[in-house]
Protein backbone atom coordinates (compact mmCIF):
# COMPACT_ATOMS: atom_id res chain seq x y z
CA UNK A 1 0.00 0.00 0.00
CA UNK A 2 1.48 3.54 -0.81
CA UNK A 3 2.60 5.51 2.41
CA UNK A 4 -0.78 8.47 2.37
CA UNK A 5 2.01 11.32 2.32
CA UNK A 6 2.98 10.20 -1.27
CA UNK A 7 -0.26 9.27 -2.43
CA UNK A 8 -2.21 12.97 -0.58
CA UNK A 9 0.41 15.09 -2.35
CA UNK A 10 -1.07 17.57 -4.73
CA UNK A 11 0.52 18.58 -8.38
CA UNK A 12 1.48 22.31 -7.03
CA UNK A 13 4.16 19.91 -4.43
CA UNK A 14 5.08 17.01 -7.05
CA UNK A 15 6.23 19.66 -9.19
CA UNK A 16 8.34 20.99 -6.81
CA UNK A 17 9.71 17.76 -5.59
CA UNK A 18 10.32 16.73 -8.67
CA UNK A 19 12.23 19.74 -9.41
CA UNK A 20 14.35 18.90 -6.39
CA UNK A 21 14.41 15.38 -7.95
CA UNK A 22 16.02 16.11 -10.80
CA UNK A 23 18.03 18.54 -9.59
CA UNK A 24 19.53 16.50 -6.88
CA UNK A 25 20.38 13.13 -9.29
CA UNK A 26 22.87 15.49 -11.41
CA UNK A 27 23.82 15.36 -14.39
CA UNK A 28 23.06 11.21 -14.43
CA UNK A 29 19.29 12.38 -14.48
CA UNK A 30 16.19 10.45 -13.59
CA UNK A 31 14.15 8.12 -16.18
CA UNK A 32 10.20 9.32 -16.90
CA UNK A 33 9.66 5.62 -15.26
CA UNK A 34 12.04 6.09 -11.84
CA UNK A 35 10.22 9.24 -11.38
CA UNK A 36 6.49 8.11 -11.42
CA UNK A 37 7.70 4.97 -9.09
CA UNK A 38 9.07 7.71 -6.66
CA UNK A 39 6.26 9.78 -6.81
CA UNK A 40 3.96 7.05 -7.15
CA UNK A 41 1.72 8.07 -10.14
CA UNK A 42 1.43 6.73 -13.90
CA UNK A 43 4.66 7.77 -16.58
CA UNK A 44 1.73 9.76 -18.28
CA UNK A 45 1.18 11.78 -15.34
CA UNK A 46 4.94 12.88 -15.40
CA UNK A 47 5.18 13.62 -17.95
CA UNK A 48 2.79 15.86 -17.93
CA UNK A 49 4.65 17.35 -14.79
CA UNK A 50 7.83 17.92 -17.18
CA UNK A 51 6.24 19.33 -19.96
CA UNK A 52 4.17 21.82 -17.21
CA UNK A 53 7.93 22.34 -15.91
CA UNK A 54 10.01 23.45 -18.95
CA UNK A 55 6.72 25.70 -19.70
CA UNK A 56 7.21 27.32 -16.20
CA UNK A 57 11.16 27.84 -17.33
CA UNK A 58 12.61 25.37 -15.60
CA UNK A 59 16.06 24.17 -17.47
CA UNK A 60 15.37 20.65 -18.49
CA UNK A 61 17.28 18.68 -20.41
CA UNK A 62 17.09 14.97 -22.13
CA UNK A 63 18.97 12.72 -23.16
CA UNK A 64 18.37 9.61 -25.82
CA UNK A 65 18.82 6.06 -25.81
CA UNK A 66 18.43 3.73 -23.29
CA UNK A 67 20.12 5.42 -20.45
CA UNK A 68 17.96 8.18 -21.38
CA UNK A 69 15.93 10.89 -19.11
CA UNK A 70 15.84 14.14 -17.51
CA UNK A 71 18.23 16.11 -15.43
CA UNK A 72 18.19 19.92 -14.38
CA UNK A 73 21.68 21.83 -15.13
CA UNK A 74 22.62 22.89 -11.82
CA UNK A 75 23.89 25.70 -12.66
CA UNK A 76 21.07 27.39 -13.87
CA UNK A 77 19.03 26.76 -10.75
CA UNK A 78 20.62 27.28 -7.91
CA UNK A 79 19.04 28.91 -4.98
CA UNK A 80 20.09 32.18 -3.75
CA UNK A 81 21.03 30.22 -0.30
CA UNK A 82 24.11 27.85 -0.47
CA UNK A 83 25.39 25.96 2.38
CA UNK A 84 29.75 25.20 3.75
CA UNK A 85 30.76 22.36 3.26
CA UNK A 86 31.20 21.28 7.45
CA UNK A 87 27.17 22.96 7.66
CA UNK A 88 25.73 20.08 4.97
CA UNK A 89 27.59 17.64 6.53
CA UNK A 90 26.62 18.81 10.02
CA UNK A 91 22.72 18.58 8.71
CA UNK A 92 23.33 14.74 7.27
CA UNK A 93 24.95 14.15 10.93
CA UNK A 94 21.88 15.08 12.67
CA UNK A 95 19.44 14.25 10.22
CA UNK A 96 20.97 10.75 9.95
CA UNK A 97 20.22 10.39 14.29
CA UNK A 98 17.08 9.75 13.69
CA UNK A 99 14.91 7.90 10.82
CA UNK A 100 11.67 8.25 12.80
CA UNK A 101 8.68 6.84 10.33
CA UNK A 102 7.11 10.09 10.91
CA UNK A 103 9.68 12.83 9.43
CA UNK A 104 11.98 10.32 7.66
CA UNK A 105 10.89 11.51 3.91
CA UNK A 106 10.79 14.93 5.05
CA UNK A 107 14.01 14.42 5.90
CA UNK A 108 15.30 13.31 3.00
CA UNK A 109 14.06 16.31 0.90
CA UNK A 110 15.22 18.78 2.89
CA UNK A 111 18.84 17.20 2.49
CA UNK A 112 18.07 16.53 -1.60
CA UNK A 113 17.49 20.84 -1.16
CA UNK A 114 20.44 21.21 0.62
CA UNK A 115 22.63 19.00 -2.02
CA UNK A 116 20.67 20.10 -4.94
CA UNK A 117 22.11 23.65 -4.12
CA UNK A 118 26.00 22.68 -3.33
CA UNK A 119 28.72 23.18 -6.04
CA UNK A 120 30.06 19.73 -6.56
CA UNK A 121 33.35 20.57 -5.24
CA UNK A 122 32.20 21.47 -1.77
CA UNK A 123 29.33 18.55 -2.08
CA UNK A 124 32.39 16.58 -2.73
CA UNK A 125 34.01 17.57 0.04
CA UNK A 126 31.23 17.16 2.28
CA UNK A 127 30.89 13.50 1.27
CA UNK A 128 34.11 12.98 2.66
CA UNK A 129 33.98 14.38 5.30
CA UNK A 130 30.77 12.55 6.55
CA UNK A 131 32.20 9.70 5.44
CA UNK A 132 34.73 9.88 8.46
CA UNK A 133 31.88 10.28 10.84
CA UNK A 134 29.76 7.12 12.53
CA UNK A 135 27.05 7.27 14.67
CA UNK A 136 25.70 4.47 16.73
CA UNK A 137 22.18 3.74 17.04
CA UNK A 138 19.86 1.42 19.10
CA UNK A 139 17.25 0.15 16.41
CA UNK A 140 13.75 0.71 18.05
CA UNK A 141 10.41 -0.60 16.75
CA UNK A 142 8.80 2.07 14.53
CA UNK A 143 4.64 2.78 14.48
CA UNK A 144 2.40 1.67 11.55
CA UNK A 145 3.65 4.43 8.88
CA UNK A 146 -0.70 5.43 8.51
CA UNK A 147 -1.46 5.00 12.32
CA UNK A 148 1.42 7.41 13.08
CA UNK A 149 0.71 10.42 10.54
CA UNK A 150 -3.06 9.84 11.75
CA UNK A 151 -1.46 10.45 15.25
CA UNK A 152 0.46 12.92 14.17
CA UNK A 153 -2.53 15.01 12.43
CA UNK A 154 -4.44 14.97 15.81
CA UNK A 155 -1.20 16.31 17.93
CA UNK A 156 -1.21 19.12 15.41
CA UNK A 157 -4.75 19.73 15.38
CA UNK A 158 -5.85 19.10 18.77
CA UNK A 159 -8.28 16.82 17.71
CA UNK A 160 -9.40 13.36 20.15
CA UNK A 161 -8.18 10.11 18.70
CA UNK A 162 -9.75 7.04 19.14
CA UNK A 163 -7.28 4.19 19.37
CA UNK A 164 -7.02 0.50 20.07
CA UNK A 165 -4.07 -0.32 22.26
CA UNK A 166 -1.98 -3.32 23.50
CA UNK A 167 -0.29 -2.92 26.47
CA UNK A 168 2.76 -4.49 27.79
CA UNK A 169 1.04 -7.62 29.40
CA UNK A 170 -0.71 -8.25 26.08
CA UNK A 171 -4.10 -6.35 27.08
CA UNK A 172 -5.66 -4.45 24.06
CA UNK A 173 -8.17 -1.78 25.20
CA UNK A 174 -10.05 1.13 22.89
CA UNK A 175 -10.17 4.33 24.17
CA UNK A 176 -10.63 7.97 23.29
CA UNK A 177 -7.35 10.04 23.74
CA UNK A 178 -6.23 13.77 23.55
CA UNK A 179 -2.96 13.39 22.20
CA UNK A 180 -0.60 16.02 23.36
CA UNK A 181 3.74 15.40 22.54
CA UNK A 182 4.70 12.69 20.60
CA UNK A 183 8.29 12.34 21.90
CA UNK A 184 10.92 10.56 20.03
CA UNK A 185 13.55 8.86 22.31
CA UNK A 186 16.33 6.28 22.64
CA UNK A 187 14.13 3.44 22.97
CA UNK A 188 11.11 4.06 20.79
CA UNK A 189 8.34 7.02 20.06
CA UNK A 190 5.51 7.31 22.41
CA UNK A 191 2.39 9.30 22.73
CA UNK A 192 1.33 11.39 25.56
CA UNK A 193 -2.13 12.17 25.54
CA UNK A 194 -4.95 12.82 28.24
CA UNK A 195 -6.93 9.50 28.47
CA UNK A 196 -10.94 9.76 28.90
CA UNK A 197 -11.25 6.36 30.05
CA UNK A 198 -8.67 6.70 33.18
CA UNK A 199 -9.24 10.37 33.31
CA UNK A 200 -5.52 10.96 33.63
CA UNK A 201 -2.51 11.36 31.83
CA UNK A 202 -0.92 8.52 30.12
CA UNK A 203 1.76 7.70 27.84
CA UNK A 204 1.57 5.03 24.92
CA UNK A 205 4.11 3.34 23.05
CA UNK A 206 3.13 4.16 19.36
CA UNK A 207 4.46 0.76 17.80
CA UNK A 208 1.45 -0.98 20.29
CA UNK A 209 -0.90 1.48 18.70
CA UNK A 210 -2.65 -0.96 16.57
CA UNK A 211 -5.49 1.30 14.98
CA UNK A 212 -6.21 5.42 15.31
CA UNK A 213 -9.12 6.88 13.60
CA UNK A 214 -10.34 11.00 14.48
CA UNK A 215 -13.68 11.59 16.61
CA UNK A 216 -15.93 14.27 16.79
CA UNK A 217 -15.37 14.80 20.39
CA UNK A 218 -14.80 17.74 21.58
CA UNK A 219 -11.35 17.99 23.55
CA UNK A 220 -12.35 18.03 27.46
CA UNK A 221 -8.70 18.71 28.80
CA UNK A 222 -6.85 21.92 27.56
CA UNK A 223 -3.37 21.22 26.10
CA UNK A 224 -0.47 20.52 28.97
CA UNK A 225 1.29 23.43 29.83
CA UNK A 226 4.48 21.68 31.30
CA UNK A 227 7.03 20.32 29.20
CA UNK A 228 7.61 16.50 29.58
CA UNK A 229 10.29 15.08 32.73
CA UNK A 230 11.86 12.05 32.55
CA UNK A 231 14.45 10.59 34.97
CA UNK A 232 17.70 10.22 33.71
CA UNK A 233 17.00 12.31 30.61
CA UNK A 234 17.03 16.04 28.84
CA UNK A 235 13.87 17.03 26.77
CA UNK A 236 15.27 18.82 23.78
CA UNK A 237 12.77 21.24 22.01
CA UNK A 238 12.86 21.03 18.40
CA UNK A 239 11.32 24.22 17.85
CA UNK A 240 14.13 26.12 18.98
CA UNK A 241 16.38 24.74 16.19
CA UNK A 242 14.19 27.30 14.07
CA UNK A 243 13.97 30.06 16.00
CA UNK A 244 17.91 31.26 15.32
CA UNK A 245 16.72 34.76 15.82
CA UNK A 246 17.43 33.86 20.17
CA UNK A 247 20.87 32.91 19.54
CA UNK A 248 21.69 36.83 19.51
CA UNK A 249 20.90 39.40 21.83
CA UNK A 250 18.13 41.76 21.51
CA UNK A 251 19.30 45.05 20.51
CA UNK A 252 18.53 47.42 23.19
Amino acid sequence: MAPSSVRAMNRIDRLYALAEELRAAGPRGRTARQLAARFEVSVRTIERDLSALGQAGVPLATKQGRTGGYSVDRAMSLPPLNFTPREAMAVAVALSRSDHVLFARDSRTALQKIVAAMPQRDLDEARTAAAKVRLLVQPTPDPDGEIAEQIWRAVRDNQVLRVQYTDVGGVETVREIEPQHVVVGPNGSYLTAWCHLRQDDRVFRMDRITKAERTATLPQRPPAPDELHVDGYETKLPDAALRPEDLFPTPT
